[in-house]
């Protein structure tokens, strides 16, 4: 087989020219560092530091570029980097965007240096019946989808409980509306039940954006002139609206039907839209988007059945970047790595965004030899082939920046007679 290194060269110059956009107001050993992060860990597939120095190809000792790594990431999340890079997510996002806030959980069940280390539902080992809590972190996480209906970040803590700063998860997932308000003016906030709060509610009012929220069997709305329990009005109801929508990997024929109420937060109108044929109770879904016909009620289910691409966006996340594996201690040094990793799902939606006939990503996409020709969601396979193509490379990234020097004039002798 033939290996052309023109690949790996311009696949070099495609993550320096997307690093230096994001890094471009910080200083050259931020910059540097910047680039060594983006590049190691999409070489790596990893984001434990040792992985990442593996891949710089570095003349000095592992040892100490560890440690290089490790007291850049203690000055923690760079504000001006930090800006940069929501302003380069602004221009990916459509006119009226959607942003998907979950959480989610990095457990560590063998950890015991780690910074208040708390304790978290493990997803993975928990059932619909059984709740498994092991040592780690949440971590709060606001997505909007882009043009091409790819998930990136715009908020992500990871944090604790057990912070001598900490005050609640609402005011951190406050802190996650604030910012998709201020970076878009309105958008359309999608969520699941565990947000079924009348904090929530009068929140996304405030801030005057959109929201579809998911309501768990407790809620009350204000129907007719009283206060009725929203099962008895999923009961009472049977979908009219007929339409087919993707539910954890499979087709289904859902039916929808919708009705005007009031939420216990305050005492705007809002629609209740019912969605049938799915799960064994009917989902119950909140939403204050004006509703005229039948295909915006189709709407309003399909925004919140487009929440799998956040719950896909983690797993994603922790599978080919090994986010649960990382070993630095320090929270504001977790946080940094979160960014960086970051990064790192933004330029696969880079990538993704990119022409189906753009020879580098054609070239991504041969590397990664996948088995499925067409797939809903590209981060698996530009992942690999990105790592795959940058196996080749003899030396990393450190060359790309060269130091400039200033030039001296030549020393001329005058003879004098």
């Amino acid at each position: 087989m033939t290996h052309f290194t023109s690949d790996t060269y311009q696949m070099k110059r495609e993550i320096l020219k997307f690093s230096n956009k994001i890094s471009k107001h910080l200083s050259k050993p931020d910059k540097k560092f910047t680039a060594d992060m983006t590049y190691g860990m999409l070489a790596a597939g990893s984001c434990l530091l040792t992985d990442i120095v593996d891949q710089l190809h570095e003349d000095s000792k592992k040892v100490n570029s560890v440690e290089r790594l490790t007291r850049h990431l203690n000055k923690g999340v760079p504000q001006k980097a930090l800006s940069s890079y929501l302003a380069a997510v602004q221009k990916w996002a459509p006119s009226h965007p959607v942003i998907h806030i979950d959480d989610s959980d990095v457990v560590k069940p063998d950890g015991y240096k780690f910074e208040a280390l708390g304790l978290v539902r493990d997803g993975s080992k928990s059932t619909e019946t059984k709740n498994v809590y092991e040592k780690g972190y949440h971590v709060t996480e606001a997505c909007v989808l882009t043009d091409s209906n790819h998930p990136v970040s715009i908020f992500s803590q990871v944090h604790s409980s057990k912070e001598k700063s900490f005050t609640s998860v609402n005011d951190i997932t406050f802190s996650a509306m604030e910012r998709g308000a201020a970076l878009f003016g309105k958008a359309t906030f999608v969520m699941d039940r565990g947000y079924d709060d009348n904090k929530m509610f009068l929140k996304l009012d405030g801030l005057g954006q959109d929201y579809v929220i998911r309501l768990t069997a407790k809620r009350k709305l204000f129907f007719h002139g009283k206060w009725v329990p929203a099962t008895q009005l999923r009961n009472q109801r049977k979908g009219k609206i007929k339409t087919p929508l993707i539910y954890k990997g499979k087709n289904h024929d859902a039916y929808l039907s919708h009705v005007k109420v009031q939420i216990t937060a305050s005492k705007k109108d809002i629609y209740l839209v019912l969605v049938y044929g799915i799960t064994e109770h009917p989902m119950m879904l909140a939403t204050n988007k004006e509703i005229r016909s039948k295909e915006d009620v189709i709407r309003v289910a399909k925004l919140y059945f487009s929440r799998w691409r956040i719950e896909e966006y983690f797993r994603c996340k922790k599978q080919m970047f090994r986010f649960e594996d990382f070993r630095v201690r320090k929270l504001v040094s977790i946080n940094a790595l979160n960014f960086y990793i970051t990064l790192c799902m933004a330029f696969l939606a880079h990538m993704s965004m990119k022409p189906e006939t753009n020879a580098l990503k054609v070239s991504i996409l041969q590397k990664a030899a996948a088995i499925k020709e067409k797939v809903h969601f590209w981060y698996y396979r530009l992942a690999k082939g990105i790592s795959g193509i940058l196996s080749y490379a003899k030396e990393g990234v450190r060359l790309w920046f060269r130091t400039k020097r200033p030039v001296y004039r030549q020393l001329r002798l005058r003879l004098v007679v």
